[in-house]
């Protein structure tokens, strides 16, 4: 029997989307489903100005194919010598939506990051006086942390202390990965929401590792225990407002990603939606897809909810492709492990 589900089309609060061909590769896949996304700073140079903002969204917009609509919603990168200024006068105007903050050397293209947390004080102030919020890399990159711990030790020595000493900033948790994290926000009574990717709902550490290095499901943060696994799908299947998609898509070439110190991302826009409707169903839970894919994200950055709908169709196994080209080389797109039933249209 055909299912159908129609919802608000959805937008993905945290998105890699690259630049120059792996830009113009990458794009549809997003722009098919999604109507806007916001857009990840940590290109090669950074994105640390409003003027180079405003640049990066003319050439998404420049690379976008005739006949489909999307938003991108811009950010800055946080840095050291960002200037509080600029960061409010990029926000006046409508350009910019959120500041991203990368612990330095954390993750992909992170070595322009914050290291010395007292000397963006003044920008996470002007964010609070402004309501700009800021998006962020939770993790430590201290040697002598265990991989796996970086998000906890994040929460404690650095989070906790910059909400406590910033009333009012207003905070996204991105790509969170423990049940630790899930209870943070839950424990919070404002300003505080958090964004679960895809493949975080999917794999465990195992996929990872079990049977040999596995380095397409690699990712920052690294996939954690089962466990925690589970108290992401069940934060995201919850209907609370603080949970909403990010799906943290982050594409490389499989030359890089299949090599002795492959890059860390996982590329889900193209079956993300497919994806997050299995889960959904497997948790009894489809009523509850909306607000996370469409509702929530856009309350919390108080943006209007989008007026189009978008609709799901469950019936034959869904084929998608395995890779998608760019240039000369190609991008593996995520498997999830499990046959995907539920087409998307429009």
């Amino acid at each position: 029997m055909t299912q159908t589900l129609k919802i608000k089309r959805p937008d993905d609060w945290h998105l890699h989307l690259r630049d120059d061909a792996m830009l113009a590769a990458v794009l549809p896949e997003t722009a098919r489903h999604f109507a806007r996304a916001i857009i990840m700073p940590n290109l090669v140079p950074p994105v640390v100005t409003g003027q180079q903002a405003a640049a990066y969204r003319d050439r998404i917009m420049a690379a976008l194919p005739d006949g489909m609509t999307f938003e991108p919603l811009m950010t800055l990168y946080l840095t050291e010598d960002t200037d509080p200024d600029d960061v409010a006068a990029v926000h006046a105007s409508g350009l910019v939506r959120a500041v991203k903050l990368y612990p330095a050397g954390a993750t992909t293209n992170s070595a322009s990051g914050v290291s010395d947390f007292d000397s963006v004080r003044p920008v996470l102030e002007r964010m609070a006086d402004i309501g700009l919020p800021l998006c962020v890399h939770g993790e430590v990159t201290s040697a002598d942390i265990d991989i796996f711990d970086r998000e906890a030790v994040f929460i404690d020595r650095i989070l906790d202390p910059i909400r406590r000493s910033t009333p009012g900033l207003r905070v996204v948790m991105e790509h969170i990965t423990t049940s630790g994290a899930v209870d943070y926000v839950l424990s919070s009574t404002a300003d505080l929401a958090a964004t679960i990717t895809t493949h975080h709902l999917v794999i465990n550490r195992n996929h990872i590792l079990v049977g040999g290095i596995k380095p397409h499901y690699y990712c920052l943060p690294v996939a954690k225990r089962e466990t925690h696994r589970l108290a992401l799908v069940k934060a995201a299947t919850s209907g609370d407002h603080r949970f909403f998609l990010g799906t943290d898509s982050a594409p490389h070439t499989d030359g890089l990603k299949e090599n002795a110190c492959g890059c860390a991302g996982c590329f889900t826009a193209t079956n993300t939606l497919s994806i997050l409707a299995e889960v959904f169903e497997r948790e009894q839970a489809l009523d509850k897809l909306e607000g996370f894919a469409s509702l929530f994200g856009p309350g919390f950055y108080r943006l209007p909810v989008n007026t189009a709908d978008l609709t799901l169709t469950k019936g034959a196994e869904v084929q998608y492709p395995d890779k998608i080209g760019v240039g000369t080389d190609t991008v593996t797109v995520f498997d999830p492990g499990f046959p995907l039933h539920w087409s998307v249209a429009d």
